[in-house]
């Protein structure tokens, strides 16, 4: 409980301490025209309040992330919790900070077109190509869990409610129209509510676990999962028993400590902002607000269960980390907390899904620079949304696998392109660049070993992908030296 209170303590004194510094880096003029003013079109242009743009973001990159992943990574032991917050204040939000700032600087553009000012167009293509296949994988995943778990509700068995294709169509109908609708005419209304009701259960949890948590590991468990004798290739498992934390913590653990998913999610509020010094409080602010999520929910992983780690994971087993959640909040909330869990597993992940085919819609439309007619929409989405819907029919499993490698691959990819936007004003670019470093690490030791990938041991992969995060160390000091500076900060 100690490290859990460190954690928090850590993420709010980052905000008040640290978010200024790394502001302070990204040139954020007050007095700019915001790409909302320059080119409003009551459909993606359209102006939002502040704190509602702020409880849209956190809802567009939270959904059931900072819930399951945490839930899984539990599995580790508290050496997950330490991850949540490093990564958090080290890359996190500083990843989706910049997202916003290049994303504001370059009218609202999608991050292809971005990566293309900075680099050029092969940066572009492949931005391109992993931004969309991030996006339609995240929206296919987020059709499929929750139609699962609708149509498994016992209020609905023996009734045509139960019937996983009929949830599958009722999601694709709403996130048609979601993709195709302005945005203040569903997003605008309705998330700042659900991302209120996400604040409410995160706070509800935490409390109830303080006072009532059964089962609570002693400080000499927190690398008690660091170091394991026998590894398993399988990544299609949710149980990562026997697993490495480098570099599978790291995957298991996105969302609430860095993930290449909220990026894509950045223009949707970017073409919303009234003025550039709301990047902060939206794009650092929520970030660090699911990092607190992502706390409370490894928290009641670890500290949930009499049974401890033999507990958890006969439960993951059983039913994966929604039955977990359906658990822990029937268990500490009662029948509210009931509600709340089947809002966390079914609602949450739909908020996300609609947000990441309306992302997936406006990346094509810039990469190709095409008009925002009302046909020019039903051309782009409606493919898009078909195809979906023939992927449901695809292993969730191996779905998920590219899922996580794409998402991995994005983040550190939106690094570099940070760190080269610091570069280019002469300012402290080591903010963005050791964190890309990192993941660049990470990323290679991933793939090397990943089913999806070489799948080659980790007594090759580990080295290999340290390897290479030295020598990007080294070229990244060396380009240092030769840098002259071009802009001071003020």
């Amino acid at each position: 409980m100690l490290i859990f209170f460190i954690c928090i303590a850590l993420l709010l004194l980052a905000y008040k301490f640290y978010s200024p510094f790394v502001e302070r880096q990204a040139g954020i003029d007050p007095l700019a025209k915001t790409p909302q003013s320059r080119f409003a079109d009551g459909v993606d242009y359209v102006p939002v309040h502040p704190v509602k743009a702020f409880l849209i973001q956190f809802l567009n990159i939270a959904g059931v992330g900072p819930i399951f992943g945490p839930i899984l990574g539990a599995l580790y032991g508290p050496i997950a919790l330490v991850w949540i917050v490093l990564g958090n204040i080290i890359g996190g939000a500083v990843h989706d900070y910049y997202s916003g700032v290049l994303s504001i600087k370059e009218d609202g553009k999608s991050l292809p077109e971005i990566a293309g000012h900075y680099f050029n167009v092969y940066f572009k293509g492949v931005m391109l190509v992993f931004t969309a296949m991030l996006l339609f994988f995240v929206g296919v995943v987020f059709i499929m869990s929750p139609a699962g778990l609708l149509s498994n509700l016992e209020y609905f068995e023996g009734t045509f409610l139960a019937n996983n294709v009929f949830w599958v169509l009722v999601i694709l109908g709403y996130y048609f129209l979601a993709t195709m609708l302005p945005i203040d005419k569903i997003i605008t209304k309705l998330y700042p509510i659900f991302g209120l009701l996400m604040i409410v259960m995160t706070v509800s949890m935490a409390v109830a676990l303080i006072f009532s948590a059964p089962q609570l590991p002693e400080m000499g468990d927190i690398f008690a999962y660091f170091d394991h004798s026998h590894y398993n290739n399988d990544l299609l498992e949710p149980n990562p028993d026997g697993l490495p934390v480098w570099p599978l913590l790291f995957v298991t653990i996105t969302c609430g400590a860095i993930s290449g998913f909220h990026s894509t999610q950045a223009p949707i509020m970017a073409r919303c902002l009234t003025n550039e010094k709301y990047v902060r409080p939206v794009y650092y602010g929520a970030m660090m607000c699911e990092g607190i999520v992502a706390c409370v929910w490894a928290l009641a992983g670890i500290a949930a269960f009499p049974g401890g780690y033999v507990e958890l994971k006969s439960i993951l087993d059983a039913g994966g980390p929604g039955l977990v959640v359906n658990q822990v909040a029937t268990t500490y909330l009662g029948a509210a907390g009931g509600i709340m869990a089947i809002i966390a597993v079914a609602i949450f992940p739909i908020t996300s899904g609609d947000t990441a085919f309306r992302s997936l819609r406006l990346t094509i439309i810039d990469a190709f620079k095409i008009p925002q007619s009302m046909r020019n929409r039903l051309l782009v989405a409606i493919p898009i949304l078909v195809i979906a819907y023939f992927m449901t029919k695809i292993d969730f499993s191996l779905i998920w696998r590219y899922f996580a490698f794409s998402n991995m691959l994005l983040s550190t990819s939106v690094l570099w392109l940070a760190t080269k936007y610091l570069f280019d004003r002469g300012t402290f670019h080591w903010i963005v660049s050791l964190p890309a470093v990192i993941g660049t690490s990470i990323t290679v030791s991933y793939i090397m070993t990943a089913g999806i990938g070489l799948g080659l041991p980790q007594e090759m992969s580990q080295p290999a992908g340290i390897a290479v995060g030295v020598m990007g160390l080294i070229a990244l000091i060396l380009a240092h030296l030769k840098r002259k500076p071009v802009a001071t900060i003020e």
